[in-house]
């Protein structure tokens, strides 16, 4: 961990209003430990949210933050990082947030492979909004609105990721503080789009995919010989779709990411001469 930066240092002094148990608590450590880990400082730390139990991340951590529409974290937080190409842009999600209303705009960020990190609260489930069956949510869970389950195959992100290009693509559990921070720091530190999709339990709606579920079921890769670098092994993975995995699914080492290929590496924040009055004031406060 850097000596000038502790991962304290990204709490702020608001207190979360998630329910008590909730995965999200353990997911926002991990990702304050990461962000520490890596030297980051929360004036050089832009997070961005949406929608849904994990939309006030921004509120609970001390850094620039933005709390947008649903679905609407990542192209927000493309433009951060190519206006900004200096701050460290980090996009917190929902799995309803990011693969029902923000699916289209998922995979357009995967492709562009702009250089930030996006982490996805993954529970399987509506939270906020009181337990409906979200994108990820199994074929036959049960709930208020779909009594008989949702009748649809659940969402593959992983699967979508790949597809779309993806470069790094990670799978982690909220409960397994050690492993969630290390596959967020290496998200953070992967050049390019680094995907990380958490598994974090809903203790008041979901009773289905646990903490108990996970604990049994998640099998680590690094205790497998599973090599991220091989597309094909990463695929054979996420198709197979038999259980449940936990550490880098995928890496592209050689990719090159969106800045770095399109020579956008200087400030574009700065309003060009000639504009209205009162616009470089509306960037200052943005920024």
């Amino acid at each position: 961990m850097s000596s000038e930066v502790r991962f304290t240092d990204f709490k702020s002094d608001k207190q979360p209003t998630w329910c008590p148990g909730c995965g999200d608590f353990g997911t926002m450590n991990g990702m304050m430990k990461a962000l520490a880990n890596t030297g980051n400082h929360p004036d050089e730390t832009f997070v961005v949210a949406g929608i849904g139990c994990s939309g006030k991340i921004g509120t609970y951590m001390h850094s620039y933050a933005l709390h947008g529409v649903h679905g609407r974290a990542l192209p927000v937080g493309t433009g951060v990082k190519l206006a900004r190409p200096d701050l460290e842009v980090m996009v917190a999600g929902g799995d309803g947030d990011g693969y029902s209303i923000g699916a289209g705009h998922f995979v357009h960020a995967v492709r562009r492979n702009v250089d930030m990190t996006y982490v996805v609260m993954d529970n399987r489930i509506y939270g906020l909004t009181k337990g409906q069956a979200s994108p990820t949510s199994r074929q036959d869970f049960e709930t208020a609105t779909t009594p008989e389950g949702p009748k649809q195959p659940p969402v593959n992100p992983l699967a979508l990721a790949l597809s779309a290009g993806g470069t790094f693509i990670a799978q982690s559990f909220a409960s397994d503080a050690q492993r969630h921070t290390q596959i967020v720091q290496e998200a953070i530190e992967h050049d390019g789009f680094g995907f990380v999709n958490v598994f974090s339990p809903c203790v008041t709606f979901n009773d289905v995919d646990t903490y108990d579920y996970f604990r049994d079921s998640l099998v680590d890769l690094s205790e497998t010989d599973h090599d991220p670098t091989d597309y094909d092994a990463a695929k054979d993975l996420i198709l197979a779709g038999e259980e449940e995995y936990q550490g880098v699914i995928y890496r592209d080492d050689e990719a090159r990411p969106y800045g770095e290929v399109h020579g956008l590496d200087s400030d574009m924040s700065q309003v060009p001469d000639g504009a209205p009055e009162g616009a470089m004031d509306l960037v200052r406060e943005f920024y």
